[in-house]
């Protein structure tokens, strides 16, 4: 086995792992802004914010997955897995916080 053998896996595994993590951050970060349009609109304050936060999450979620796309299918959905896996570490973290 030569060194091209080795780093064929590697070469593999990358784009996955980098869209796992990217899916992760892009979950946390979608999910808390869902938290916080439902605070927003529970209260009845600042509907210009809570407009905002909306398009805004949904615009990022949007480009990150059309960013996914063009690396195929298997990065598409480690993206979506890591953005499941981000969703469930909000929704864990918000059901310890309950008194």
């Amino acid at each position: 086995m030569d060194e091209c053998d080795m780093i064929e896996p590697l070469h593999f595994l990358s784009p996955l792992i980098a869209s796992l993590a990217v899916g992760v951050l892009l979950g946390m970060l979608y999910f808390q802004a869902v938290r916080r349009c439902a605070d927003l609109m529970v209260k009845g304050e600042h509907a210009v914010l809570a407009l905002a936060l909306t398009i805004g999450r949904l615009a990022l979620l949007g480009a990150a997955f059309f960013c996914a796309v063009r690396f195929g299918a298997l990065p598409l959905l480690a993206m979506l897995a890591g953005t499941l896996l981000g969703r469930q570490w909000v929704m864990r973290t918000q059901q310890r916080r309950r008194p």
